[in-house]
């Protein structure tokens, strides 16, 4: 049986965190799901936590990541789910689960991207460093007052899709979590549907974080380019290339 969502969780070597996770999901979630644990390596402690402490019931599946980092990992998570919706969560998110049913009533209304907002009232963001906190906040702001994107966070790497954004807008990122604002600025200038509810935000306290500022910069610049570009520079109707809608 399809369950009516699936959530991709990238992981690289996050044994410590991995179980705490899925038991948040287990008590927190009333929507049918099925769990995604996107790896890249078989070395990785991730499965050795898993098999050592189980799944905490849930229907959970091993993929290998067919891609290398985050965004293969993502996008392999795309290509094998089915259900009509597909959510990214972060490996060390123990804290949101209880904002998932909400996320999906949003997208039962027909919503087809549902941002977790950190600037929202309701959310937060603790602890974050220096120049990313400002990073963040600077591109959010600009984006929502400018560009005019309709949601505060724009950046957030935890979000929930539609199967219509999954399966017809082709990701064109390279790395990262540049994908997430790719798609974002891509729904914004099809006029599809962009949701926000609160989440919060806490800076990990075990494992090693793997946004890279520097490195990412390029294509984040290159997307928020594009959502100043449909804001200002477009005229007709709006047009994405699309891809041809996949058999399921």
């Amino acid at each position: 049986m399809v369950p009516e969502l699936e959530i991709v969780i990238p992981v690289y070597n996050e044994g410590p965190n991995i179980t705490g996770v899925l038991a948040a999901l287990a008590r927190s979630v009333g929507t049918s799901f099925r769990v995604l644990i996107c790896y890249d390596d078989d070395d990785d402690d991730t499965l050795e936590a898993l098999k050592a402490r189980g799944t905490e019931g849930l229907d959970v599946r091993l993929v290998k990541n067919r891609g290398r980092g985050v965004l293969g990992a993502v996008v392999t998570g795309f290509q094998d789910s089915v259900a009509p919706a597909v959510m990214v969560l972060p490996a060390d998110d123990n804290y949101n689960a209880p904002r998932v049913d909400g996320m999906m009533a949003k997208l039962r209304e027909g919503y087809d991207i549902i941002v977790a907002s950190r600037f929202v009232r309701g959310g937060c963001m603790r602890g974050c460093p220096l120049v990313k906190a400002a990073l963040v906040r600077l591109s959010s702001l600009a984006l929502r007052h400018v560009a005019r994107l309709p949601t505060h966070d724009p950046t957030n790497g935890f979000r929930l899709f539609s199967r219509r954004v999954v399966d017809r807008i082709p990701v064109e990122s390279s790395v990262g979590f540049a994908y997430s604002i790719e798609l974002l600025v891509k729904c914004h200038r099809l006029h599809w549907q962009i949701g926000e509810v609160p989440a919060e935000w806490y800076q990990r306290r075990r494992g090693e974080s793997r946004f890279r500022v520097l490195g990412w910069a390029p294509q984040y610049l290159r997307w928020l380019r594009y959502a100043f570009a449909t804001t200002f520079l477009r005229r007709g109707p709006a047009t994405v290339t699309l891809r041809d809608p996949v058999a399921r």
